[in-house]
Order: structure tokens, then sequence, then C-alpha cells
């Protein structure tokens, strides 16, 4: 199975301009995200890495650290168009397309490894990390939600074929939840992580779909392939006590992942 890792690094961000040139604990987040993919594909055959981008700049720096990188279009609408993009590029189309954001520099390598796993075995249109929270992680999303309701999305998906089916910001009610919490240290409820393998078919079909009715009232675009009757297949990952950071979106976040990083 040929598989491609595909980084989108966009230089123009709104909130914070050069973000993927932004340095955390003397690197720059770019180059870790470089970084972690190459220790997801290191015993794997047939993957490739490209960093897909809008800008000279960050192709200068990737040059620095040796990997390929593509140039797209600065107007892709999404980070998933971009993607698509570069793929249209390469000399070699794979087989499976992962999605790996150029903003999120602490994803665990093992996570990618495992979406890659998953898809070998058996495939899907699409292929997505969830992570089962405990109690104590249930309700500091609980409490968060009180402030930033959009913040956390959940999953539900059956957990023997882990085939999704929806996706939420809302957190799914729990009967007898007393009883629950004295039985199990786990809670029965899934976080989704942001991030997504591909077929490459259904990679050039996603950038042709309309946005769907619920993927714009959840603002979350994996369910336009559930809305469209495609397949999305969701992969139990652990920590393993690794901090957790979804992205980094401004200044204050550099500093935050340093922190974590510590």
């Amino acid at each position: 199975m040929k598989t491609a890792i595909i980084i989108p690094s966009r230089f123009g961000s709104t909130r914070f301009p050069g973000k993927p040139m932004a340095m955390i604990a003397g690197q720059s987040m770019l180059h870790r995200v470089i970084a972690l993919a190459n220790e997801a594909a290191k015993n794997l055959s047939d993957v490739q890495i490209v960093v897909a981008t809008d800008d000279d700049r960050i192709g200068a720096h990737c040059d620095e650290v040796g990997v390929k990188w593509l140039m797209t279009p600065v107007d892709c609408p999404t980070g998933t168009d971009r993607v698509e993009m570069a793929v249209r590029q390469l000399e070699i189309e794979p087989d499976f397309v992962i999605n790996l954001q150029g903003d999120a520099p602490l994803t665990p390598p093992d996570f990618v490894a495992a979406m890659i796993d998953v898809y070998q075995k058996n495939p899907a249109d699409v292929v997505t990390p969830v992570t089962q929270l405990s109690w104590e992680q249930l309700d500091k999303l609980r409490e968060n939600k009180k402030q930033t309701p959009h913040s956390g999305t959940t999953a539900m998906f059956d957990e023997k074929t882990g085939n999704a089916f929806w996706f939420s910001k809302n957190i799914s009610s729990i009967r007898k939840e007393k009883e629950l919490r004295e039985t199990d240290a786990m809670s029965p409820i899934f976080r989704h992580i942001g991030l997504y393998g591909y077929s490459r078919d259904m990679l050039k079909k996603f950038v042709t779909l309309p946005e769907g009715k619920y993927e714009q009232l959840e603002g979350l675009e994996q369910l336009r392939v559930l809305e469209n009757g495609f397949s999305v297949r969701c992969v139990p990952v652990d920590y393993k006590g690794r901090p957790s950071m979804s992205g980094i979106d401004s200044p204050e976040d550099v500093a935050r992942a340093e922190q974590l990083l510590a």
C-alpha cells in the first residue's frame, strides 16, 4: 500500500502570520510536525512525506530541514483542498492520504501509524483517531464547554467495527452515570482528534462535495462524509499520559505548547 503524509502549511494565517515558522522550544513548529511524520513512518514502507504550502519562505525552510514540498494556491478553501492539490502533483499516486495538520506539533506519531495500520487491514473512505475520556477528563470537557461551547468534538461509533455513527460538539447524555462511575474508571465518551486519512478516491470526491446541512451547523467537515453516505472509521488511540493539544492558533498557544513539552 502506498501512503502519502501531506502536511498543509499556510504562511498567511490571519491570527498568526508566519505560524509554521514559529519557534517552539528551539525548533520551528513545521519542523516538529515533519519530525513526527518521519517518526510515524520509520518502520513502514512506501510512505512519502510532503509539505503542501503557498509560500516560498516555507519552501526554503523545507529545503533546510530536508523534506519534499509542493506549491499550492494561496486561495485553497481548506487544508483538505490544499492536500488534494498537492496529491495531484505527486509522481506516484498514493492509495491512502493522511492530512497531518501543520499546526499540531504535539500529535503523537503512533496515532498516525495506527491510522495507516487500520486502513491497510480494513480500508474505509475516511479514517480518524478518537480517544476515550476518563471521568475526570469528561468533567473537564463539560466545564470547558460552559465557556467555549463549540470546543471539543465527541465521536459516536460502533466499537466493534470502528464505523462512525456521528460526530458532534455536544456530549451524549449518560443514563445511570453515578453507577457507571463506581464500576469503571473510564467514561463511555470518546473525544475526536482532528486528524484524517482518506482513500485516494474519497479525497478526490470530498473536495467536490457541497457542504452538508449538519456540517454547516456543527462546523465539522467529517459530517460531509457521513451526510453523503460514505464511511468514516474511528481508530481508538491512547495518549498514555502525553500532553494533548489540538493545535496552535496564536502566540499564546506557543507558550502553552512549550509548557506542555517541558
